[in-house]
């Protein structure tokens, strides 16, 4: 009979898990970021739960580097208590993880390939997977290009919009380039078919869009010197893109400091907000600067020529350890709602959402508007999250790794969702003899369902099951004692809230702390220390 792993210790000599701390004693190779809640989240957040992919940042020293040990996407609770954990599962450097509807049914979504955090470009693709985290579709980019990191978002859950960096030989001289700096970024976003892959729309900004807009010039660090087309001048830099009902594209531009309405049939631009060659005159507080995740906003009040968005804003740009090119344009960052008047042309702040603490990411973020009209801002590089009012008032605020209050992790984007899970994958179950008898650990990744475990006695000769108790699933792992007892053989099944069983896990085996020299078997029934002191378990 084969033995399951029952310990930590026996867990890490057999699968080399250096990366595991051991917070769960039923899945020993899950080592998930431990939230450091600072705010606790008060009555009134949004219901659902919070999905992250956090991952190390630079290092803080030539020696260290900080953040998670196991960089991919999570869901938690607001407690910080584990749902799911993507770490092994979306397999390869994960970002920009999020739910979203496609053919009428709840799937995931994330980024899967490769990072290069010097310049914030990535390569790969988008994976996405349905309720039970198995994958049902994988998106790359048309027209033989490469998927960025930074977009991935579904419209009227049949098409998505992604973004592509491509690298182009340019005469940059007019820009102040010598004659051996010619590679720009041509910053370029797909619409895409979701099932068939099909390219719908492509647009690239050196179609449209000069480099004279840029605001970083050519060799200001992260942004590019030009020299090659990995080192290119990344002048525009377009970080999210969204779609209307009208059909017509919104388009953040973080190297122009800008965000831009383009036209959905022949891709010109319709209008800008900021940078250098706004289309509006900006009232108080609506500027910002480096900013991401532009989003459309619906307007509730129906008014004519009244548009509103939402973004976060930066206003910071640099390297995160220090040692680059750092440009600041304001105290901290911040999630805004803006009101654009197409007919005045002119753009308000509705709403600005302030960190609780001095936050100023030179990296990544994101504003999302929920469904309460509460708001979630994510503050990138500087590894935090918190949720809002429609006031600007805190309601739960979260740095995304306890250990280092945020220090080096960093997340791209972070969003609340309701979410259903219900994983294929067998529930993992662990029986652990101590001084006090037998502790049961059982535990399912993804399932939000599990109200309660059923745990049982298997007898070794025929199978059948002896009740042993019932626990309330309350966290990730959920455990039952067994006082004076040594179970030998322990299963449980998931009830959920109609009390209905949903899944049955395998049968484990007790690991017990000393194998006797000679052994004795026993015929059925549940054995135990007493009634069984010389047990040999077959390995």
């Amino acid at each position: 009979m084969k033995l399951l792993l029952r310990s930590a210790a026996v867990a890490a000599a057999i699968l080399g898990l250096a990366a595991a701390d051991w917070q769960f004693k039923s899945r020993p190779d899950l080592a998930p970021p431990r939230l450091n809640i600072t705010i606790a989240a008060a009555d009134t957040v949004e219901k659902g739960y919070l999905f992250v992919a956090p991952f190390a940042g630079f290092p803080d020293t030539d020696t260290e580097q900080h953040g998670p040990r196991q960089a991919g996407p999570y869901i938690f609770r607001d407690n910080g208590d584990l749902i799911w954990s993507g770490y092994g599962i979306y397999s390869i450097w994960s970002t920009n993880f999020q739910a979203a509807k496609w053919k009428g049914k709840d799937v995931l979504f994330s980024f899967e390939g490769d990072h290069n955090p010097g310049y914030g470009h990535g390569h790969g693709h988008v994976t996405i997977m349905d309720q039970h985290y198995e994958t049902v579709r994988e998106l790359r980019a048309g027209n033989h290009k490469l998927t960025d990191k930074h977009e991935f978002h579904v419209i009227d859950e049949e098409t998505a919009l992604i973004q592509i960096y491509q690298p182009v030989a340019r005469n940059l001289t007019p820009w102040g380039a010598s004659e051996e700096q010619q590679w720009i970024v041509n910053a370029i976003f797909q619409e895409l078919d979701i099932k068939t892959g099909k390219l719908l729309f492509e647009w690239a900004s050196l179609d449209h869009v000069s480099p004279d807009e840029a605001i970083l010039p050519i060799n200001p660090g992260q942004a590019g010197s030009g020299y090659n087309s990995s080192d290119a001048w990344d002048y525009f830099h377009i970080n999210s893109v969204d779609k209307d009902a009208t059909g017509n594209y919104l388009v953040s531009a973080r190297d122009a400091c800008s965000v831009h309405k383009i036209n959905g049939t022949d891709g010109s631009i319709i209008w800008r907000l900021d940078g250098k060659n706004s289309s509006f005159t900006l009232g108080q507080n609506v500027t910002f600067c480096f900013q991401h995740h532009a989003r459309f906003l619906p307007n509730l009040a129906g008014e004519a020529d009244i548009e509103l968005i939402s973004l976060y804003d930066n206003s910071a740009h640099g390297t995160e350890n220090g040692k680059g090119t750092e440009v600041y344009t304001g105290p901290t960052s911040s999630g805004k709602i803006i009101r654009l008047n197409t007919t005045a042309w002119t753009a308000e702040l509705v709403q600005g959402f302030y960190p609780p603490n001095h936050l100023r990411s030179k990296s990544q973020g994101s504003t999302q508007i929920l469904p309460n009209s509460n708001v979630i801002v994510n503050w990138g590089s500087e590894g935090a999250l918190t949720e809002y009012d429609s006031s600007g008032n805190v309601l739960f605020h979260a740095y995304l790794d306890s250990d280092y209050l945020g220090l080096g992790v960093e997340n791209y984007r972070g969003f609340r969702y309701n979410w259903t899970g219900l994983p294929n994958e067998e529930p993992a179950i662990v029986a652990l003899e101590n001084d006090n008898g037998t502790t049961i650990y059982v535990s399912w990744n993804g399932d939000t369902e599990t109200r309660a475990w059923r745990f049982y006695a298997v007898t070794r000769n025929f199978g059948s099951r002896i009740y042993l108790g019932e626990a309330p699933r309350t966290t990730f792992e959920t455990s039952l004692e067994v006082p004076n007892e040594s179970v030998f053989q322990v299963s449980a099944e998931a009830l959920d809230g109609k009390r209905r069983v949903i899944r049955l896990t395998g049968i484990a085996q007790l690991e017990p702390e000393i194998v006797p020299a000679k052994s004795k078997k026993l015929n059925g029934g549940l054995v135990t220390k007493h009634s069984a002191q010389n047990m040999l378990i077959e390995l």
